[in-house]
């Protein structure tokens, strides 16, 4: 009865802590299932070799470096951030696991108009694993408890498909909002034109006839507004205009098979 009374009266206190008392060693051990999860289902995860679109690879990355260069991603040093590109011109989508592992899907490259469009894609998938938002709806969906057993091991036996669940989640309008607003902030001090994000909800919005467009939307939040808060936060940061960089970007989508 006292193990359960004291196992009870921590989680009762840990609820009121936010996630700050969850060691960052949780997010990487969590992004390294999801990550094994997709290396296990090349069928539904196609990696593109990095022998095949060299190019691309570097410039994407030298994107990544740039934002963590800003000097406003806290995880900096305790994320991996590797990058990977997943071979699939149906899916526009980027997302970013636990402990920062990036992915991005061909069909959103080839989507996009500038590389500052997809800074702003990129910055936005980086502030979801920088501000550990998938652990945040973790406990929101499966309670304080089943987080506790998977960092104690009290019982890992249940856990064993969380890296697949991960890939599942949604996440809240207010994580949505925070990772555009930081998107921004992380390109503002880089040469890109810290509206990138912007840019492209934009093109969702001129483009969501399509049925690509309209099936991404069912999934996220819908860009209305997203543009406008989005320009007040580069209004607020004091409206420096950066590069679009459209032409190098081209030399991207020319390096993907």
């Amino acid at each position: 009865m006292k193990k359960i009374g004291l196992g009870f009266l921590l989680i009762v206190m840990l609820s009121s802590c936010g996630n700050e008392w969850i060691p960052h060693e949780i997010d990487v051990k969590l992004g390294n299932q999801s990550k094994a999860f997709i290396d296990e289902n090349p069928s539904q995860f196609k990696i593109l070799d990095r022998e095949k679109a060299s190019f691309a690879y570097t410039r994407i990355e030298a994107i990544r470096d740039e934002i963590l260069a800003s000097g406003l991603v806290k995880n900096k040093e305790n994320f991996n951030w590797e990058l990977h590109i997943v071979q699939d011109d149906s899916v526009l989508n980027a997302f970013c696991l636990p402990g920062g592992y990036i992915y991005v899907y061909t069909g959103l490259i080839k989507y996009l108009k500038s590389e500052a469009a997809l800074a702003g894609v990129i910055g936005h998938e980086m502030a979801h694993a920088d501000e550990r938002h998938s652990v945040q709806q973790m406990v929101k969906n499966m309670g304080i408890g089943i987080l506790l057993q998977f960092i104690f091991g009290v019982d890992n036996a249940g856990l064993v498909n969380m890296g697949a669940n991960l890939l599942s989640l949604s996440f809240s309008r207010s994580d949505e909002s925070e990772a555009d607003a930081l998107s921004v902030k992380y390109l503002y001090p880089t040469s890109y034109d810290a509206k990138g994000a912007a840019h492209f909800f934009e093109q969702l919005e001129k483009d969501k006839q399509t049925e690509k467009i309209l099936e991404f939307i069912s999934t996220h939040p819908n860009p209305d507004n997203r543009v406008r808060e989005i320009e007040k936060v580069w209004e607020n940061l004091g409206a420096k205009k950066g590069k679009l960089f459209t032409e190098r970007y081209q030399k991207i989508i020319k390096d993907l098979p």
